[in-house]
C-alpha cells in the first residue's frame, strides 16, 4: 500500500508524469496507470497449488464426492475417511491434500455454512451425562439392518458409553441405562435428555416437564436427576450430539458386521475404553482415561440392579398364548383366558400371574412368529391327544431330548 500512496502522491501533489514515475521508482508504466485508479487496499487470496501426486487420483475423489452428496449426511465420509479409502487404491500422498480438495469442492458445490453463536459449557465432575440416540447401518447375521444406538457421554471426563439395540423402545432406554452405569462404574448426578417420548410424557412452559412414570421409577432406584433440554435446543447437550457424527466415523463407517447384537455391543464396550485413550479436549496433557479416573470416585455406587421392565396387562388367549410387538408367546394352559401380566425387558418375555413368573422367553425382534414351549401344552393334550400330530408346539419338539435317561 505504501508504493501506491507514492504513485499517487508524485502524481497529484508534485505533478510528475507516468513516465518520471516509473523510471525514478523502477518500476513499469502499466504498473503506475494501474495503481493511479487504485484507492482501497488490494487483497490477495492464497491459492493452494494443486497436489502432483493427488492429480491421477482426483477424479476418483471428485466421483466419491458426487455419489456421497446424494445420500443422507449420516452416510457420507468425512475428508479423513475418503483419505483412508484413496490409499486403499494406491494414494501415497499427505492427508493436508486430500482435505484441501474436500473442502474446495464443498465450498463450490454446496456454499457457504452460516456460523450459529453458543455459550461454552462447564461441568463438574461427576455432575452431569448426556444422552441420545441415533441410526446407524449395520451387518447382523449377514442381514443388513437399521439398528439404534444409546449414546451416553460424562460431560466433565469425555468418557463415552454406547449400546446398540433394534429399537428405541422404552424398555430398550431402561436397559441401556443398566449397561452404562455398570460400564461407568457408578452414577452422575444428573442425566441431559432431550424431550424424547420414553422419558418425557409432557412438555410444559420453560424446563417444567412430566416425566414417564416409569422412567422415573429408574431415576428412584439410581437417585439421579433426570433433566431435559429446551425444545429444539439440542446444543444443550451438545457433547453427546456431536458424539454421534463421531461415533457414526469411527465405529460404523465403513460398514460394521457381527453375528449378533450381542457381539457387536462386546466389541463396542471394548472401543470405548480404546478411545479414552485420546487426549481429552480440554486438558491437552490428560488422556480421557486419566480425566474419568478421577471423576469416577464422585459417581453414586450402584448397589442393587434395576429390573428394566416394561408392564402390560393382557388376558391369554384360548390357544394359550399372548402377543407382544406381532409375535406370540406361549404360557401354560392353567390361565388360558385370565388376564396376566406381561413384562418385556430388552431381551426377554416373562408373564406373569399371582405374583409369580409363570412362563419366560427370549425375545425375538422379528414379526409374526410364534414362540412356544411344548411343555405348556402338555395339560391340553390329556383331553385332546390328537393335537400331538400337527400341533405348533410339537412340529419340531424332539421327545428323545426331553427325556430323562
Amino acid at each position: 500500500m505504501d508504493i501506491i500512496y507514492e504513485i499517487r502522491r508524485r502524481h497529484a501533489v508534485q505533478k510528475q508524469s507516468i513516465t518520471a514515475i516509473a523510471r525514478d521508482m523502477g518500476i513499469s508504466r502499466p504498473t503506475v496507470r494501474k495503481h493511479l485508479n487504485t484507492v482501497k487496499e488490494p487483497k490477495y487470496e492464497r491459492v493452494q497449488p494443486a497436489s502432483p501426486k493427488l492429480g491421477q487420483f482426483a477424479e476418483q475423489l471428485t466421483q466419491w464426492l458426487l455419489e456421497e452428496s446424494k445420500l443422507p449426511r449420516s452416510r457420507r465420509r468425512s475428508a479423513h475417511r475418503l483419505f483412508e479409502g484413496l490409499q486403499e487404491i494406491g494414494y501415497l500422498g499427505a492427508y493436508d491434500s486430500v482435505q484441501r480438495f474436500v473442502k474446495r469442492w464443498k465450498s463450490v458445490n454446496t456454499g457457504p455454512k452460516l456460523t450459529e453463536a453458543f455459550v461454552p459449557m462447564l461441568f463438574q465432575p461427576g455432575d452431569a451425562c448426556q444422552f441420545d440416540w441415533s441410526q446407524e447401518q449395520v451387518e447382523l447375521g449377514g442381514i443388513m439392518q437399521t439398528i439404534k444406538v444409546a449414546h451416553f457421554r460424562m460431560a466433565y471426563s469425555r468418557q463415552m458409553f454406547v449400546a446398540a439395540y433394534p429399537r428405541e423402545t422404552q424398555e430398550m432406554v431402561l436397559d441401556a441405562h443398566s449397561r452404562a452405569f455398570a460400564f461407568f462404574g457408578g452414577v452422575p448426578a444428573r442425566l441431559i435428555y432431550d424431550n424424547l417420548k420414553t422419558v418425557v410424557d409432557t412438555v410444559y412452559v420453560g424446563k417444567a416437564r412430566q416425566f414417564n412414570r416409569r422412567f422415573l421409577t429408574l431415576a428412584n432406584h439410581y437417585l439421579f436427576e433426570p433433566v431435559a433440554c429446551t425444545p429444539a435446543s439440542g446444543w444443550e447437550k451438545g457433547q453427546v450430539e456431536n458424539q454421534v457424527g463421531n461415533v457414526r466415523e469411527w465405529l460404523f463407517t465403513p460398514l460394521a458386521r457381527f453375528a449378533s447384537f450381542a457381539a457387536l455391543n462386546d466389541w463396542l464396550a471394548i472401543r470405548c475404553r480404546e478411545l479414552a485413550q485420546r487426549c481429552h479436549p480440554a486438558q491437552s496433557l490428560r488422556t480421557i482415561a486419566d480425566c474419568f479416573a478421577d471423576e469416577q470416585s464422585l459417581l453414586r455406587p450402584v448397589t442393587a440392579h434395576f429390573d428394566g421392565y416394561v408392564e402390560q396387562m393382557m388376558r391369554v388367549s384360548s390357544t394359550c398364548l399372548v402377543r407382544v410387538d406381532r409375535n406370540r408367546y406361549s404360557v401354560p394352559a392353567s390361565v388360558a383366558g385370565q388376564a396376566v401380566s406381561v413384562r418385556t425387558t430388552a431381551d426377554q418375555i416373562r408373564v406373569v400371574a399371582h405374583g409369580e413368573v409363570i412362563a419366560a422367553h427370549q425375545r425375538v425382534m422379528g414379526r409374526d412368529q410364534l414362540i412356544c414351549d411344548p411343555w405348556h401344552y402338555l395339560p391340553v393334550l390329556e383331553k385332546k391327544p390328537g393335537a400331538l400330530r400337527n400341533g405348533a408346539p410339537f412340529v419340531t419338539w424332539d421327545f428323545r431330548q426331553q427325556i430323562p435317561g
